[in-house]
């Protein structure tokens, strides 16, 4: 018997026990305002939350925003909100978006518990635009929070598009130093409009 075979058989012998899996029927936890605690976790990762009434007042509040005053590439993937000077759909190689300022783009969902933000490339043709921009912004409806992850799960259809995942924040990482560096690997910044 050849050693790895010894050592196979070996490791065969002393498995743990089979255990049932547990039940995820639960009471999970629930927020009496979800957008609350999705706005105050945002924060606390390093992102920002602004609730509008409308998507028209989204573009006064762009204004507020000091990187985005000073952005030279913006883009825009929702028709009427700020003032792109980039057209993604007209740009081949996702590799010409590495400059980009400032991006406004949708997210579908939000969950409170952790302020992740579910986005797809449904509605956008460079999925690396979500991580090359400098700044990102998404847009949320009011509509479309959930509390947990249990619910965004559910909420999901996988399949459904190539490309989906969760941002929640700015990037960051402390894996430099033992020190928090905010937009090491992607977005410097994150401001999440929820209208309605």
């Amino acid at each position: 018997m050849s050693s790895r075979d010894e050592i196979l058989l070996a490791i065969r012998k002393h498995l743990p026990e089979a255990m049932p899996l547990p039940d995820l029927d639960g009471p999970w936890i629930q927020y009496p305002d979800p957008i609350a605690q999705f706005a105050s976790v945002l924060e606390m990762i390093g992102g920002r939350c602004v609730r509008v009434p409308n998507m028209h007042a989204i573009n006064a509040e762009l204004e507020t925003l000091p990187v985005y005053v000073s952005a030279k590439q913006v883009v825009s993937t929702i028709p009427g909100l700020g003032t792109p000077t980039v057209d993604l759909n007209a740009i081949a190689d996702p590799h010409a978006l590495e400059d980009i300022d400032f991006a406004i783009l949708p997210g579908q969902f939000g969950v409170a518990e952790n302020a992740a933000v579910w986005v797809s490339d449904e509605a956008v043709k460079h999925r690396v635009i979500y991580f090359l921009c400098q700044h990102l912004s998404l847009v949320i409806s009011a509509q479309d929070f959930v509390h947990n992850m249990h619910e965004a799960y559910a909420r999901l259809s996988v399949g459904s598009s190539p490309f989906g995942g969760f941002i929640a924040g700015p990037s960051k990482t402390a894996d430099i130093e033992q020190s928090l560096v905010i937009g090491a690997h992607g977005p410097r910044s994150m401001t999440v409009f929820v209208v309605g």
